[in-house]
């Protein structure tokens, strides 16, 4: 498969060679030359056994040192067989000279055929392969004992290669002990994407790579599959369409299938099979049920062991499932045979489900029957247990398979809508549906009615929290906190999220305890084994860190990111705040080549619509790393997108007045001092008074060269009059400013002392973005030499100052180390636009996964690590237009 940054060319290079159709194996040809003195090849009918023995003695030229037996159908006879392998000794180099020949007689028997074969083969002195095909077929318990003894006795230099559709019982075990056996199954026999690429590149077909992939996974590697579709799609008028419907039930594969595995069994296995086909997974219990018989678990064993086509899931072979394919096909027959029966055996199933403790696999069994009702309680009652556990996609899907009428009709479905919403689509959306579902709760019965409200009340948490309204989170937090609020068996996970919630909520809000709740709800999140509420609340203790205690950001979140890479999240929504916080923290460091890639790791993992209080963060943090980079309209791109999710936030969010400030801050650096001068205007009297709209107005007298008018906006937040900006470090910028403003006004010691205080702010965190927003190196050098305390700090940030205008990595080309495909040129086009990955994808028509593999092959090409330094580069080189800025 393809790797990030590898070229068209490199990529067909890997595609494996084909000679007369048959695909060249090598890893498996290696694997057979490096095997024990005795390999058996047991998998299904149809994975290509003898098309890969005998392409491995051609290829690798053993064909004179190598003798191959086909073993006849339901051979019974031991003395057929023995003769048929001492003819193909004797067709070897070696074993024509030493192998005697052998007739067939009435008094021949097979124990004297292997003694005389064991003295014959002695002598050896190089290897000689006995390959043995289709061993199954061999029927005959004798010959097998005689097989046995051959393989127990044979000198060193004979080696067997035993190819069966199922495992054999020659007392392999005791070469296993002695490390003397190879065994080569299904998995090690299945085409990879690669190979199926190559054989369908030979029959001349060419489809997509995903559609290739889609056909790879339907068949599993399958050989005869892949290679009954390549026959299939060979001329036909629209093989991309036919590719992802093909299944089971296509003619060709079916006929195989029927002939080779099914009409082997007996009519009780036939039954067995197609009742439980339309199971994902069956385990014995199950299958008596379904079948109305008993003994089903052995049946299944066996069929396992026989190669047909049954897969064991478990380490005590309790469950199996059924291969793709040949689940298609019995699901078709099922309802070709006894179409009656499909819902029976589905309802069936959902009960068992249910009542062992299975509820999805019990939802969608009900839901296969039409048993709307059944199916829509079972969920209502598992919905928050699946979010709670992660398993949030999987309820989306769930909810899916009821019909629109019905969630229409039915309240709790109703409210489960709303949740859906909350969870993937927009809070709008979300909140609409919890109206309607409200209106329909008449339709709830009264014994569903307490669930029914508890629900709602979660719902209205989660909508609350991710909308930044803290007085309606506190109000529904206080009913799941209230002693007899929830369900028993949910008790203390609703308490859990009730906690973090407010938690979460009180983030922004600055007083010292605003921590307390979140750790409450981690502890408890932990005690009760909910990682997935756990890493929630661990990636806002995280973001709380940064206004906090900002050496705690990295701890905390990478905390959140180690927990959710353990358990698979590490895309979720959960853990978005934490990579955003770490971003965060990078940037005020000014690191901003670190900040970057904490920032696009969270672009995938933040539903905007869903969650606009870190969407708001997002691209504030991302407006803010322009900034410092003095890429200004990026940066005014990226303050427009957070004040867009500031209208999604129920109260006046802290950050959208700083939002709003450096807005206007980054219009100052572009020139558009009347724009500037109109937007304070048009601010209410309380927000004109803030610190931070007083330093965007330092500013803009700043750059009219006005600096006393500059001190005269800036007096107020420094003499502590206006509205106090919170943390304190804040006060780093109006204090930077002031001293810019004093210095230009003649004023050197006022200018060191506003300078010498914004310094102490700086120097217990390393928070130094300011500096880099308003730099000023001269002032700065001049007061490491007044004696200044800070003089490592100052030193510091000269050197980040130095730094910031060498941004793209060091010895990147001077042109493109490779040509740009077109997909990446269409890619390139979107990145100057701070569009996220998946928004970029949208308006391509792109999976998200393809179009950051391109955005890692256009980094690799032009010789830089980020986004921005890509775009950079790009308009250095010309294939990008430069950055306009406003007149």
């Amino acid at each position: 498969m393809r790797t990030a940054g590898r070229s068209q060319s490199a990529d067909a290079q890997m595609v494996p060679a084909v000679q007369g159709g048959i695909v060249s194996r090598p890893a498996l040809f290696a694997r057979l030359g490096k095997a024990a003195r005795v390999t058996t090849v047991s998998a299904p009918a149809g994975s290509g056994k003898t098309v890969v023995l005998r392409s491995w003695v051609r290829e690798t030229g053993l064909a004179e040192r190598a003798a191959f037996v086909s073993v006849q159908r339901e051979e019974s006879d031991p003395q057929r067989f023995w003769i048929a392998v001492c003819d193909a000794l004797r067709a070897t180099a070696a074993g024509s000279d030493l192998v005697r020949p052998l007739t067939k007689a009435p008094d021949l028997d097979g124990w004297m055929i292997v003694e005389r074969l064991l003295q014959d083969l002695a002598p050896l002195e190089d290897p000689v392969w006995l390959i043995i095909d289709d061993l199954h077929e061999l029927r005959s318990a004798e010959a097998q004992r005689q097989l046995e003894l051959l393989l127990m006795r044979a000198s060193a230099e004979v080696r067997f290669v035993l190819s069966t559709r199922r495992d054999l019982r020659l007392g392999l075990h005791r070469l296993r002990l002695e490390a003397g056996l190879t065994e080569i199954r299904a998995d090690g026999l299945r085409f990879s994407l690669e190979e199926a690429r190559a054989l369908f590149q030979d029959a001349g077909v060419e489809l997509s790579r995903s559609t290739l992939a889609r056909l790879h996974e339907r068949t599993e590697g399958w050989a005869a599959g892949l290679r009954l579709a390549a026959l299939s799609l060979a001329g036909h008028p629209d093989p991309e369409r036919f590719a992802a419907g093909f299944a089971g039930s296509e003619r060709t594969v079916a006929d195989y299938l029927l002939a080779e595995v099914m009409e082997r069994q007996s009519e009780e296995v036939r039954l067995l099979l197609l009742r439980t086909s339309v199971l994902e997974r069956v385990n014995g219990e199950l299958a008596d049920l379904l079948t109305g018989g008993s003994g089903a678990e052995r049946v299944l064993q066996d069929l396992e062991q026989a190669g047909a086509f049954v897969v064991s899931l478990d380490a005590r072979r309790s469950w199996f499932r059924y291969h793709t394919m040949f689940a298609d096909l019995l699901q078709l027959e099922l309802r070709r045979t006894a179409p009656q029966e499909v819902p029976t055996v589905h309802r069936a199933a959902a009960g068992w489900y249910a009542g062992h403790g299975y509820p999805v696999e019990a939802i969608r069994h009900a839901q296969a029957a039409g048993d709307w009702g059944p199916a829509a309680r079972l969920l209502s009652d598992r919905w928050i247990g699946l979010g709670l556990d992660g398993q949030a996609a999987t309820a989306h899907a769930l909810l899916a398979g009821f019909p629109a009428g019905a969630i229409a009709a039915d309240g709790e479905l109703s409210a489960l809508a709303a949740f859906d919403e909350a969870e993937h689509g927009s809070l709008g959306k979300a909140e609409r549906q919890l109206a309607l579902a409200t209106r329909r709760s008449a339709s709830v019965p009264g014994d569903r009615r307490e669930h029914f409200d508890l629900t709602v009340t979660v719902l209205r948490l989660l909508l609350a929290r991710q909308r930044g309204d803290l007085p309606a989170v506190v109000e529904e937090a206080q009913r799941l906190l209230a002693p007899d609020a929830a369900e028993p068996e949910r008790g203390d996970e609703l308490r859990a999220l009730a906690l973090i919630s407010l938690g979460i909520a009180e983030t922004w809000v600055w007083h010292e305890e605003v921590d307390r709740h979140l750790e409450r709800g981690v502890a408890l999140a932990h005690r009760i084994g909910r990682p997935y509420l756990e890493i929630l609340g661990l990636a806002h203790r995280a973001v709380v860190a940064l206004s906090r205690a900002p050496d705690l950001v990295a701890e905390r979140g990478g905390q959140a990111i180690e927990l959710a890479r353990q358990h698979g999240w590490t895309d979720e929504p959960i853990v978005a705040a934490a990579y955003v916080a770490l971003g965060l923290r990078m940037l005020w460091r000014g690191r901003l080549d670190e900040a970057e890639p904490w920032l696009e790791r969270a672009e995938p993992a933040v539903r905007q619509e869903a969650d606009p209080v870190i969407g708001l963060m997002l691209h504030y943090g991302r407006g803010l790393l322009e900034l410092a980079r003095g890429r200004d309209e990026d940066a005014l791109a990226g303050f427009r997108s957070a004040e867009r999710m500031t209208d999604l936030v129920a109260a006046r969010h802290p950050l959208a007045t700083k939002t709003q400030a450096f807005q206007l801050h980054t219009l100052v650096r572009l020139g558009e001092a009347q724009r500037v001068e109109r937007a304070l205007a048009e601010l209410n009297p309380g927000e004109r008074e803030t610190g931070e709209a007083r330093a965007a107005l330092a500013a803009l007298h700043l750059a009219r060269n006005d600096p006393q008018a500059a001190s005269a906006a800036l007096a107020p937040v420094l003499d502590g009059s206006a509205p106090p900006m919170a943390p304190r470090r804040w006060l780093v910028q109006p204090l930077l400013l002031e001293a810019i403003a004093r210095d230009a006004l003649g004023d050197p010691a006022a200018a060191g002392r506003a300078l010498e205080r914004a310094l102490d702010l700086v120097e217990p965190d390393a928070t130094v973005l300011p500096f880099l927003l308003h730099p000023a190196p001269e002032l700065l050098e001049r007061h490491a030499r007044s004696g200044t305390a800070h003089a490592a700090m100052i030193s510091e940030i000269l050197d980040l100052l130095a730094g910031k205008q060498g941004e793209l990595a060091a010895g990147a080309p001077a042109r493109l180390r490779e040509p740009l495909t077109h997909s990446e040129t269409r890619v390139l086009r979107y990145l100057p636009t701070n569009l996220p990955a998946p928004e970029i994808a949208d308006e391509l028509s792109l999976s998200v996964n393809t179009v950051r593999t391109h955005m890692r092959h256009l980094y690799g090409k032009l010789g830089t690590h980020s986004r921005s330094q890509a775009v950079a580069q790009a308009r250095a080189l010309g294939l990008l237009a430069p950055s306009s800025r406003r007149p």
